[in-house]
């Protein structure tokens, strides 16, 4: 196939070859590359026509950058539909209750302090354990046997005398019996989301909850 001179080619098209090269490209559709491709092929040299399979390698190259142009917009209108669910989603979790592991739970004023152990089987006998700042056990509950899952549990805020412990934070430990052995096991405790933040880039949501700073979405087992 002979090449053509591309100031012509332009200049048949009424273009001027002088201008913003990048507009041309961006802007240069289908009607254009036809008309393009028939003024070609009437000014192509007559001993050297164009062969079919470079006909169809022009038109299959330009179909190929229409398709990617076409899937480039809806994976830009995909995104813009991924950023509103996101802040749909975020919008509805402010205010409400997430259990994620954590090793402390955070008591307030007018409430209990709740979570649950992670169990990969079924045990003899759990106990859960909370303790203040200082180390010193303010509750004990034996949960007795139980089998494997999520088994909940709710401290209300009394310590072993029944006297009202004040609001914060507190060390929540889960403590295993199956038969003889005795380990620890995985606690997870119940937060309040203060506020959302919305990923980046496709990034996850991060939740900003009482008394344990700033999660990730990914991190939360069950929003209550």
């Amino acid at each position: 196939m002979s090449d053509i001179d591309t100031t012509n080619a332009f200049s048949l098209l009424g273009l001027s070859s002088t201008q913003d090269t990048t507009k041309a490209n961006d802007e240069l559709g289908q009607a254009e590359f036809l008309e393009l491709m028939t003024t070609q092929l009437k000014y192509q040299d007559p001993l050297k026509p164009m062969e079919n399979g470079d006909f169809l390698a022009q038109m299959a190259q330009f179909g190929t950058v229409s398709g990617i142009n076409e899937l480039n917009t809806n994976f830009n209108t995909l995104a813009s539909s991924f950023e509103s669910n996101q802040a749909l989603q975020a919008s509805t979790l402010v205010g409400r209750k997430v259990l994620v592991p954590a090793e402390t739970g955070y008591l307030k004023d007018d409430s209990s302090l709740s979570g649950s152990v992670d169990l990969e089987q079924a045990v003899s006998e759990l106990i859960v354990t909370v303790k203040n700042a200082e180390g010193q056990i303010v509750s004990r509950q034996d949960l007795g046997l139980q089998q494997a899952g999520l088994v909940d549990f709710e401290w209300n805020g009394l310590d072993t005398n029944g006297i009202k412990m004040p609001a914060g934070e507190y060390q929540i430990e889960a403590e295993i019996h199956s038969g003889t052995d005795i380990s620890s096991g995985v606690t997870l405790s119940v937060f309040d989301v203060e506020s959302v933040t919305l990923g980046k880039a496709g990034q996850d949501l991060t939740l900003s909850v009482t008394g344990l700073g700033d999660i990730g979405m990914d991190q939360v087992r069950k929003i209550l």
